[in-house]
């Protein structure tokens, strides 16, 4: 009889320490799902030492639950384990999974239950909004002539039910904002085609929702494609010290390295930083125009948009990268000016770009000034056209005294030179977002006098 008592006394005990031992089942969805479509993929990760025995997913909507997903696995409540990796379920929520979901709000809910001795319930639950109504989109009919590396602006009405909408060119994704004093839903967009895409990428007219539903419109556009120059740029040692020193003269970047190495590091990795740090910067930009007539051309051409520059050390080709700007030299310690109106959204030192300043000019256009050896502006400030902001160095990745100007659109960099062109921005631009303006500043441009250039400026082309 003892030994009948201490052996019930022993399994009661193991099965309290079991009981205590159990755990919880830690529930993510990842990516967060904040909206729920026709079909909206779900993928929610459980952790739990002891690993998990079931998952259901439902949808709750009006007193309405609409299941998702019941998945059961092989159930252990004695010898389980405890050391098991987390497990990921994927699955649809929707109106294909639940015929009777309304558009509104609803919940998503996820359960887990543990697999071990306690089998505990852990829940994960988000709010989201069930939309339902496809987007729809139409391009304006205008005929659009687009020169590769440069930039266009289209029209069209957007409706249904879209949270974002634009151009998207290829890989590149160029937003929307609504047009000035028209109807909402009536939306344009200024995109570029950018340089490095082959000729046959067609643009395209989008508006997409948040359940990831997307409608597509195609408009008239005619492509005149480029051949950028390419060039060899002779690297020196006593130069490419010069540069690296200039950009690093710490020696933080790729320390242990050799010259070369450290120098390649700044030419390529370094490069593709500052120029996602330049992208980044089109969230930084006012929903009007803040530019006002052509922009400023100054300066003598050293280098072109998209020149592609093949870098030669001792008669070996060591590296290949493009220059997306215009190297515009002038009279040593000369003034930078802004090349038309705008409020500073940079200014400080911008790794190859050295002493660097980005211009907000309104709708995600904005322009660069880059290798400044002083800046007078501070982010905020609002500067007019031909005003100095500075005075050109050689600072950053310059082998001599000069400014690298460019230009970017929702933060890709295209050509400048459709910008120092007065009747391309009448026509490409204010003619079909502001009309008013643009003929208002048609009848000043002819009432005016032929401007003048400075004597030893080079004129634009």
């Amino acid at each position: 009889m003892k030994a009948i008592i201490i052996a019930v006394s022993l399994i009661l005990i193991s099965i309290i320490s079991l009981f205590v031992m159990s755990g919880h089942t830690t529930l993510s969805l990842n990516p967060a799902v904040k909206t729920v479509g026709v079909s909206t993929p779900v993928t929610v990760q459980a952790a739990n030492p002891h690993g998990v025995r079931r998952v259901t997913a439902y949808l709750e909507q009006n007193g309405q639950q609409f299941p998702l997903l019941d998945q059961a696995l092989p159930a252990t409540r004695f010898f389980w384990h405890r050391h098991e990796p987390a497990c990921t379920f994927t699955f649809e929520a929707g109106k294909t999974k639940a015929p009777n979901l309304k558009e509104g709000k609803a919940r998503l809910v996820v359960e887990a239950v543990s697999n071990d001795m306690r089998g505990s319930t852990d829940t994960v639950a988000d709010d989201v909004d069930v939309i339902l109504a496809a987007p729809r989109v139409i391009a304006d009919e205008a005929q659009h002539y687009i020169n590769q590396g440069g930039m266009e602006l289209v029209t069209f009405t957007a409706s249904g039910s879209y949270t974002e909408s634009g151009v998207r060119v290829g890989k590149y994704t160029f937003r929307s904002f609504p047009l000035p004093g028209r109807p909402a839903g009536e939306r344009f967009a200024m995109f570029g085609y950018p340089w490095d895409l082959p000729p046959d990428v067609t643009p395209l007219v989008y508006a997409r929702n948040g359940a990831g539903t997307e409608a597509t419109a195609h408009f008239w556009f005619k492509l005149f494609p480029k051949k950028f120059r390419v060039r060899d740029f002779d690297l020196t040692d006593s130069l490419m010290e010069k540069l690296v020193n200039s950009v690093d003269p710490t020696g933080q970047l790729a320390p242990g390295k050799d010259m070369l190495a450290r120098f390649l590091f700044i030419n390529g990795d370094m490069r593709r930083k500052n120029n996602e740090q330049l992208a980044d910067l089109r969230l930084k930009t006012e929903e009007k125009i803040l530019w006002n007539g052509p922009f400023i051309h100054w300066g003598k051409e050293e280098a072109d948009f998209a020149d592609v520059r093949n870098y030669i050390y001792h008669g070996q080709k060591v590296d290949q990268q493009v220059h997306l700007g215009f190297d515009l030299s002038d009279v040593a310690n000369g003034p930078v000016s802004a090349a038309n109106d705008g409020r500073v959204v940079w200014g400080s030192d911008l790794g190859i770009y050295g002493n660097c300043v980005v211009v907000d000019h309104g709708y995600s256009l904005q322009s660069i000034y880059g290798h400044m050896r002083e800046i007078d502006v501070k982010v905020g400030d609002m500067v007019k056209k031909g005003q100095k902001m500075g005075i050109a160095g050689s600072t950053g990745l310059a082998g001599g005294i000069h400014v690298h100007f460019s230009m970017q659109i929702d933060g890709v960099q295209v050509n400048p030179r459709e910008w120092w062109d007065e009747h391309w921005i009448k026509d490409r631009v204010l003619a079909k977002l502001d009309p008013t303006r643009a003929a208002a500043a048609t009848e000043t441009s002819e009432a005016a006098p032929a401007p003048r250039h400075k004597a030893g400026k080079k004129r634009r082309r």
